[in-house]
Parts: C-alpha cells; sequence; structure tokens
C-alpha cells in the first residue's frame, strides 16, 4: 500500500499547489484498477476536507475517441463529482484556481431512483434518469501533456476533473435524439469546437450505462440525486485563457457559460 499513499500524496501536492510536474515518478506506478480507485477515493476525501463540501456524482472520461487518444487510454473511466468545484452557468471562474483550463462541453444527467447492479443499456439506464441538460466540464492536470498519463495515474488523479459548471434542465430531453444533437462550442463569439452526442460512447445514455455497470465493479452504485457528466462530444478541447468567454451552446436545451477572469 506504500505507493497508493505516496501517490495520493503527489497528486494532493500538485493540486493544492497548482506546481507542475513532468511525470508520475516511476515508483507511485500502481499495479491494477482497484488500487487506482482506491486512490481516487482517498484523494477525493482529502479534497473534500480541504475545501469542504461533498460529492454530488461522478464524471465519465474517455468516452470520445478523442478524449481516447489524447490520454492514450482504450476505455473509459469515472471521477467524482463534488460541490466544493461546481458552479452554476453563467459562472465566473478564476484562471489562477486552475493549472490547465481544458473546455469539454457534455451532457450530463440526474438520477431520479437508486440503481441496482444489473446489466444496463441506454433504454434500461434511462428509466432511472430524471432530468438532462447541458454541461462544461473543466479538465485541469499539472503534468504537462496529456500522454504523461496512463490509465491508473489518470484514475487515480480523479480523472483530472478540475470543476464542473452545470445549466438548467431541459424538461423535453427524453424528445430529442441525443445521439444527433448537436453543441457547438463559441470562444469569444468566434467558433471553436463542434460536435454531437454520439461522440460519447455512440450517446450520452449508452455512457451513463457504463458507469451504471462499472461501479459494482468498485463496490458502489449509482443513488438517487446523483448527477453525472457523461464526456465531451466535440472534436477539440479548448484550452481557456485569461478574459475568455466561453460558451458552450446545445440548441434548444440551452447555453452553458464560464468567463475565466
Amino acid at each position: 500500500m506504500r505507493a497508493e499513499h505516496l501517490i495520493v500524496d503527489f497528486f494532493v501536492d500538485l493540486r493544492l499547489s497548482r506546481r507542475p510536474q513532468d511525470r508520475v515518478p516511476d515508483a507511485l506506478r500502481l499495479p491494477d484498477m482497484a488500487a487506482a480507485y482506491a486512490c481516487q477515493e482517498a484523494l477525493v476525501e482529502r479534497l473534500i476536507a480541504h475545501s469542504g463540501g461533498a460529492r454530488i456524482g461522478y464524471k465519465i472520461a474517455c468516452t470520445n475517441a478523442m478524449a481516447q487518444q489524447m490520454l492514450q487510454v482504450d476505455a473509459p473511466v469515472y471521477g467524482c463529482l463534488m460541490s466544493s468545484v461546481t458552479h452554476p452557468s453563467p459562472a465566473r471562474l478564476r484562471a489562477s484556481d486552475f493549472t490547465l483550463i481544458g473546455i469539454e462541453a457534455e451532457f450530463a444527467f440526474d438520477m431520479s431512483a437508486d440503481v441496482p447492479p444489473g446489466s444496463y443499456t441506454a433504454e434500461r439506464i434511462a428509466a432511472h434518469v430524471g432530468a438532462a441538460f447541458p454541461a462544461i466540464e473543466i479538465v485541469d492536470h499539472r503534468l504537462g501533456d496529456w500522454s504523461r498519463y496512463d490509465a491508473l495515474s489518470l484514475i487515480a488523479d480523479n480523472a483530472i476533473h478540475g470543476a464542473w459548471i452545470p445549466a438548467a434542465p431541459y424538461a423535453a430531453w427524453r424528445e430529442l435524439d441525443l445521439a444527433a444533437h448537436a453543441v457547438e462550442v463559441r470562444v469569444n463569439g468566434e467558433l471553436n469546437a463542434a460536435g454531437q452526442g454520439q461522440a460519447a460512447l455512440g450517446h450520452p445514455l449508452n455512457a451513463l450505462a457504463w458507469l451504471a455497470n462499472e461501479l459494482p465493479k468498485q463496490g458502489k452504485a449509482l443513488k438517487r440525486g446523483d448527477r453525472v457528466t457523461t464526456g465531451v462530444c466535440t472534436d477539440r478541447v479548448y484550452l481557456a485563457q485569461p478574459g475568455d468567454t466561453v460558451q458552450a451552446d446545445f440548441g434548444v436545451m440551452g447555453v452553458v457559460e464560464i468567463v475565466i477572469e
């Protein structure tokens, strides 16, 4: 367990100090996914002890082929959403609170019922969903380059979650084809990135079903009230800078806006 304790210390220190590091030291390499998620649990507990708040749900990472390529992983992973770094749209955020401000436009869901262990598809998991809404996740890391993570260190660092900006729920979401639903990211009024919901494992509900199937492997389950963001659905991740106004436009579902100060 020594390496596990040390990697938690390593990532907590980088997060709180915003100190960059070239790579994860070889001595801190983790043996398997169970150890990586145990490290994530400990890291989140440490961050909550430092900043307050509570766990509010999950982020799913690497549901998009572009994101998998950037991070050199071949399957999704999940992290924890925390109230201390969740800001309703429109939000004003300080650049100094981040090392890197990667903008990911994502479809998100509120769970309306507990999800017992089982085998879930998009259709089955939809019965446990109350609301759907647009969101921006900010991904933030301190290793200089995405490729310096592997899947296990990515998990241990809470899937490089930096902040989350949800918009208001869209009541008629079940009437939409979320796979074909278009999303555009504008920076200071100019189109920067575009995509559709199908970028997230073919459909945002596929990503949610993946999470429902994955959590029991780590002794967890989706619960009523959990909020879940399902992964970037555009063709690129914009790295925001001080002075930027960023909008993720989900058409009839609404717009998520953040200003970086």
